[in-house]
């Protein structure tokens, strides 16, 4: 790609598909997500902003300022957006369950749960959180029960639509630089709690 007098030169966004590490190396020789980026983006030093697992999907940016990378992932001060396949039948106790919170070994997961639809035995949600602890969606789910078989609700597909300002407009596996404009917007955007 190439670099515009517009753009970021501490920002880059990815859209990341499933089945790839977010790490700069892995000892199983798995891929990851260098593998979709340019080779000076690992040897600049470029770090990626939070996490997404191997199966999750969606928005993952990148920097070489840790100031940034801080503000971005510290609890509260950044919403960060998704949308969810979640095998099970969400009920609104469920929603509301999610937004209290449940206590778990890692603290307490919660989230602000939105129905945006139904297929089957499937429901998707639109989910907000102001923290990520490792696979926190996927666990608040997991410790909840679908009423009509008393199983564990699983979620099937977890892609990341937004952190802050800043929404996911790129083609799966591509890459590009925040312009100076969403930089701008995104970082002024941060609570300062």
């Amino acid at each position: 790609m190439n670099t515009t007098t517009n753009d970021s030169k501490k920002l880059l966004a990815l859209n990341k598909p499933k089945g790839y590490l977010v790490t700069r190396s892995d000892d199983l020789g798995r891929k990851t997500v260098y593998n979709l980026l340019p080779d000076w983006v690992f040897d600049d030093g470029w770090m990626p902003i939070g996490r997404l697992d191997l199966e999750s999907k969606g928005l993952l940016l990148f920097t070489k300022d840790g100031q940034i990378n801080n503000m971005l992932t510290k609890p509260k001060s950044c919403i960060k957006i998704y949308e969810i396949w979640v095998r099970g039948h969400v009920t609104d106790e469920h929603i509301a369950e999610a937004k209290r919170g449940i206590e778990s070994k890692y603290g307490l997961l919660k989230a602000n749960v939105k129905k945006i639809g139904m297929g089957g035995a499937k429901t998707k949600l639109k989910i907000e959180i102001d923290e990520g602890k490792n696979r926190h969606i996927r666990r608040l789910f997991g410790a909840l029960k679908d009423p009509k078989f008393e199983t564990p609700l699983k979620v099937l597909t977890l892609s990341r639509i937004s952190i802050g300002s800043f929404g996911l407009d790129i083609e799966s596996s591509k890459w590009r630089y925040l312009s100076v404009e969403e930089e701008k917007k995104l970082l002024q955007g941060l609570s300062n709690t």
